[in-house]
């Protein structure tokens, strides 16, 4: 078995979606970023990549690459899901929490859960999502961008 660990931030700014876990969340504020900036799924393939020591995402997906401009990061896991299961390895789980003192994204996370499980071909209890605020504390807890980490577990 191995774990991995992965962490993502986007700064938070006006004229761009706001994109958790795949879903697409109605904010007035979005994340900078060349993909559609999707923290939570840049972290959890970031855990991914690392518990397989198969790199990070810059490597895989360089944002110098004209291809992954504006690109669904949904669809990205599931070429990193793809690399995993052809190098051998199982998914088992993943547990993620998303930094953010706004909006409030419960109401969202059992549609991330499901998207996320998805993408990786696993059952939704075998993913977890979180949030917290960071009580205005930090680049977070101001409202300048928004932060996720992951853990997984594959074997």
């Amino acid at each position: 078995m191995r774990i991995g660990h992965g962490y993502d931030v986007h700064r938070l700014v006006p004229e761009r979606r706001l994109v958790l876990g795949g879903v697409e969340i109605p904010w007035e504020l979005g994340l900078l970023g060349h993909s559609d900036a999707d923290v939570l799924t840049h972290a959890l393939m970031d855990a991914l990549l690392g518990a397989a020591a198969l790199g990070d995402i810059g490597q895989h997906f360089p944002d110098s690459d004209a291809r992954w401009e504006g690109a669904d990061s949904i669809e990205l896991l599931r070429h990193v899901a793809a690399l995993l299961r052809q190098k051998g390895y199982r998914f088992v789980n993943a547990d993620c929490t998303v930094l953010a003192q706004s909006p409030k994204l419960a109401p969202y996370l059992p549609a991330m859960r499901e998207t996320l499980a998805q993408a990786l071909q696993a059952e939704p209890d075998a993913v977890s999502v979180k949030a917290t605020t960071e009580e205005g504390l930090g680049f977070t807890g101001e409202g300048y961008g928004i932060a996720a980490h992951a853990i997984v577990l594959i074997e």
